[in-house]
């Protein structure tokens, strides 16, 4: 369970991408259906109500008010794909002009049928049933195009499948050469590869014992880094953004994550481009603000981009400076409440965060989220890890220290999909 003391942060926004032109055909010819279905009934039963309740009104009248309302469809179904709906008075001086067209020719047709020649009797007939017989028909006609139409139309663009809930954890395999990964803040020490590679495997059991698909990204045995692959993606949603290494060595990283990323259904895929610099760790969302570390792998230019990116889908993105550790999410990362976890030796800035709790040993700064009650976090950290269970989460440790030898952390080896 979540801590008692705060609720949930707002949960973050979801990029839509633009709809098809398949989805606005269809929002338009529905919109405009719509109108012409309900004037139609409204016509039809008007009649009836007002004649005393009689079943003939509806051999007599819905031959006529469903040519009319066909007539409608086909003339709002153009009014409504050039903007008849954007504004009101558009609607409504569509819905009165298709309206009042809809009912000339209905009733012009209605006559003939009747083997009636056409004649000025005729003539003053149709236009006289404008305000008569054709009256309700034109006035529901323009309710429904002013009220029932945008709503159709925006409803049927602004809508999405909703999906069950995707718990999917990008990882990658160590390389070959992982003792000789980049290092900024520690000094370098011995790293068993084997052991490495045991503490991978019971990492990714440790997700999929939590319900999480874990997805391998094509290894890369000559890339140092790349099992720290958080720092090459970060996902927001339904859109993935691309990142772009501050470590030259790292860029060749990002072409298998990418193709990966792709591969992930319903994902819309970004970039950050050079000369912008961002890494993944240096990324902390909490609801729908974004700390971004500015740190020795991310610079001012990378930051603009995601900015850029992002502000359009509802994100705040809070610059962080970043100078005592590797990342951002070295020094601080979020509870699922949204409170903001931390060394307090490490962070510059702790005021930049609304609610902020240091933690005892530096190692407990990293949790991932499993689920709302969930953590998981390195068991070289039990006093955090006691702490957090008091908060009332369940706490998941795994052993990670020959990552943590390399400045790594629980956040870096894999890039959870939500």
């Amino acid at each position: 369970m979540t801590s008692p003391a705060a609720a949930p942060p707002p949960a973050p926004a979801r990029f839509t991408p633009a709809p098809t032109p398949g989805r606005r055909a269809l929002a338009v010819v529905a919109s405009a259906a719509v109108v012409a279905v309900t004037a139609m009934l409204v016509a039809v039963f008007a009649f009836f109500i007002g004649n005393g309740q009689s079943p003939q009104i509806f051999s007599q009248l819905f031959g006529h008010f469903a040519l009319a309302a066909l007539i409608v469809w086909v003339l709002l179904s153009v009014a409504n794909a050039v903007g008849a709906t954007r504004a009101w008075f558009l609607a409504l001086i569509s819905g009165f002009a298709s309206g009042c067209l809809a009912a000339l020719l209905a009733t012009t047709v209605t006559a003939s049928a009747a083997g009636d020649p056409f004649s000025g009797a005729i003539f003053l007939f149709v236009v006289g049933s404008l305000v008569s017989l054709n009256l309700v028909f034109i006035l529901a006609v323009i309710g429904a195009e002013v009220f029932l139409a945008p709503r159709v139309l925006r409803g049927i663009l602004g809508y999405s499948p909703r999906r069950p809930p995707r718990r999917i954890a990008l990882v990658r395999i160590p390389a070959s050469n992982l003792d000789e990964g980049e290092l900024t803040h520690l000094e370098r020490t011995p790293v068993d590869k084997a052991r490495a590679d045991e503490q991978w495997d019971n990492y990714c059991a440790a997700l999929v014992a939590e319900g999480w698909e874990t997805v391998e990204v094509d290894a890369a045995p000559e890339l140092a880094d790349s099992v720290f692959v958080e720092d090459a993606v970060v996902f927001f949603g339904d859109l993935a953004v691309i990142a772009s290494p501050g470590a030259e060595s790292r860029r060749p990283e990002i072409e298998t994550v990418e193709r990966a990323v792709r591969s992930v259904p319903g994902i819309a895929v970004r970039r950050i481009e050079l000369p912008g610099t961002l890494d993944g760790g240096d990324v902390l969302k909490v609801g729908s603000t974004v700390y971004v570390g500015a740190s020795s792998r991310t610079n001012a230019e990378g930051i603009r981009q995601l900015r850029q990116l992002l502000t359009p889908h509802g994100y705040s993105v809070v610059a962080v400076p970043v100078t005592k550790a590797l990342h951002l999410k070295s020094t601080v990362t979020a509870l699922p409440d949204g409170t903001i976890i931390g060394d307090p030796a490490l962070v510059d800035v702790p005021s930049l965060f609304p609610r902020f709790l240091p933690v005892p040993e530096p190692e407990g700064v990293a949790v991932v989220e499993l689920s709302w009650e969930s953590l998981l976090m390195s068991s070289a950290a039990p006093e955090t890890a006691s702490m957090l269970s008091g908060l009332g989460y369940r706490v998941v440790t795994v052993d990670i220290g020959e990552f943590e030898k390399l400045e790594g952390c629980v956040t870096c080896l894999s890039v959870r999909v939500r």
